[in-house]
């Protein structure tokens, strides 16, 4: 009987364990609970269990709020994103981190944060994995057609974006950052900010699945 329960007591520690690894699920592979777009709701959709994006017009951006109120989000400032991508051909998107709910211009692109760029496209030259205007790739890593794996790990001013393990781009923000006029807002908030997908135009779509995060001290 004792060593039954000690079993019993070995089991429950372990499962609590895996489950308090400090991952939290941003999506429920059902519907976009939790999410929510800052303009054009219909390029958003949940199709066998991804959310798929194909903005209606030029552009869309879907935010995780979790269970804010209309007009807020949940802000993330150290963290380790993760997420399996894929695409159509010739589509364009991105991931939005250290952003909010700031345009910059008519196509309703964000003024705020930091974008991984992801991009099946021909036409736009900066490529999957970039870190938008700030380090660009000239090629692809990874083949978009297929699922492939995002990892963004932000700690105080250090950025690093890895696609199936590999690391694309090991950045750190210089203290007292200065951009040009176009790209003021593109710097880590001290506070942190909101994660965001982009629905870039109604001829690309992309499709997002196995999103979480692990906030980091």
């Amino acid at each position: 009987m004792k060593i039954m329960m000690l079993f019993m007591v070995l089991a429950v520690f372990s499962t609590t364990t895996q489950a308090d690894d400090g991952w939290q699920s941003l999506f429920n592979g059902k519907d976009l609970t939790g999410w929510r777009p800052n303009a054009y709701p219909e390029s958003w959709s949940v199709v066998d269990g991804t959310i798929r994006t194909q903005a209606t017009q030029a552009s869309s951006h879907l935010f995780f709020v979790g269970d804010k109120r209309e007009g807020e989000f949940v802000p993330f400032k150290n963290f380790v994103l993760e997420l399996s991508a894929r695409s159509e051909k010739n589509s364009n998107s991105g991931l939005f981190f250290h952003t909010d709910f700031q345009t910059r211009n008519a196509a309703k692109h964000l003024l705020n944060g930091y974008e991984v760029q992801l991009n099946s496209s021909e036409r736009e030259k900066r490529k999957t994995g970039s870190l938008y205007a700030i380090i660009d790739l000239s090629r692809s890593p990874v083949d978009e057609s297929q699922w492939f794996k995002v990892r963004i790990t932000v700690r105080n001013k250090h950025i690093l974006v890895q696609l199936d393990e590999k690391t694309v781009i090991d950045y750190t923000e210089p203290e007292n950052v200065m951009r040009p006029a176009e790209r003021v807002g593109r710097k880590l908030k001290l506070e942190g900010g909101a994660i965001a997908l982009q629905g870039h135009d109604p001829g690309s779509i992309f499709y997002f699945k196995d999103i979480r995060i692990k906030v980091l001290p």
